[in-house]
């Protein structure tokens, strides 16, 4: 293998561009695999596109060759992480590339997969075909940062989020919103980015949220409801328990009665049974462990307080995203305080110091 530094073409750069744009396009809707962009070029024009397909399968290399309605021998595959060189419940990548005598292939980023990494490029190159890495390397990194960090911890990349008032409330009896509609927006996308969506018993029970992506033709991928429920307490009244199946809703409990635990089952609603720590509270790090087995990727958290500053203490967050609305709560009525600015400080980094400004809000995004 040649360690030498390829170089590429300003051409090249846009091609990978584009593929990168597809990978983004179906970033944490692609189950188990990591979300994929591939673009084929033949006489310096596009011929076909592909993406890692809905839920993991077929791949994107795959996706493009079938779509491409023209021969590909001579052609270029620009594809932004290692092809597949191995049989799972699709043949190898590296076998339909081949077989379609592709001419070369410029991939960005080697799998960290020990079943990929660095294969493919050997494999590709016994048959004659020009392999080149590296394109883009450093912004396609950044994009497989959840992927990686999956691999590595065998855990769900975390994001957390939370919006606070001037006066830094997240709650305030008669307040129905507190942030503005753009950050609602940037909420719902952040659900239709993530296949999980952590709360706990009590923001149910008190806000009866619907926890969907409601952005125009994107509710069917809105996310898993993990719900943290010790005692199975949560109102069987709620729209979350009324639209619970097997399939979307997932309720983490300690103990509760046969009786009740039967009424949950009966919704089909997957009970899983986990242990709590000494102050009480669940160990959200071994659910963490739990909910990777059931094959979440990408989870949100848009927890209250507690569950919030469980997470932060331990780091458990990737990114954390702090909405901020120039309007003040009232404190006259019940109400509830975000206070931990300053563990957010301690344990994370800003990473832009200036505040991004989304209509009248403003975001800061913490980050590991």
């Amino acid at each position: 293998m040649s360690t030498k530094k390829d170089n590429f073409s300003e051409k090249d750069k846009k091609y990978m561009s584009l593929a990168l744009s597809l990978a983004s396009a179906r970033h944490g809707l692609t189950g188990d695999n990591p979300s994929v962009g591939c673009v084929i070029v033949k006489n310096d024009e596009i011929i076909s596109i592909g993406q890692t397909s809905y839920n993991g399968r077929p791949h994107a290399e795959y996706n493009a060759i079938k779509n491409s309605n023209e021969t590909l021998k001579g052609s270029t595959m620009y594809v932004t992480l290692e092809p597949c060189n191995h049989y799972g419940q699709t043949p190898p990548c590296t076998k339909i590339i081949i077989k379609n005598k592709i001419n070369k292939v410029i991939y960005s980023v080697v799998d960290v997969d020990k079943k990929v990494k660095g294969k493919s490029f050997k494999i590709l190159r016994s048959k004659n075909i020009i392999v080149k890495k590296g394109l883009l390397n450093e912004e396609i990194n950044n994009f497989y940062k959840p992927y990686f960090f999956n691999r590595k911890n065998k855990l769900p990349y975390v994001t957390g989020k939370i919006a606070v008032s001037k006066n830094n409330l997240i709650y305030s009896k008669g307040a129905k919103r507190i942030t503005d509609t753009h950050s609602d927006k940037l909420t719902h996308f952040l659900r239709y980015k993530n296949d999980s969506l952590m709360i706990s018993y009590k923001t149910l029970n008190e806000d009866n949220p619907k926890l969907d992506c409601r952005l125009e033709g994107l509710r069917k991928y809105s996310p898993k409801r993990i719900i943290l429920d010790n005692n199975l307490e949560m109102n069987i009244n709620s729209y979350i328990f009324r639209t619970a199946n097997k399939n979307n809703t997932v309720i983490f409990y300690k103990k509760a009665d046969k009786a009740k635990i039967l009424i949950f089952k009966k919704k089909g609603i997957q009970l899983m049974k986990s242990s709590l720590l000494k102050n009480g509270n669940f160990d959200v790090k071994l659910i963490l462990k739990k909910l990777h087995i059931l094959s979440c990727r990408n989870l949100l958290v848009e927890g209250g307080n507690e569950l919030s500053n469980s997470f932060i203490k331990k780091r458990l967050f990737n990114q954390f995203y702090l909405f901020k609305s120039p309007k003040s709560l009232s404190k006259l009525v019940a109400y509830k305080e975000f206070n931990c600015f300053k563990d957010l400080s301690k344990k994370y980094k800003i990473r832009n110091k200036v505040k991004t400004q989304l209509g009248k809000d403003s975001i800061t995004l913490y980050k590991k």
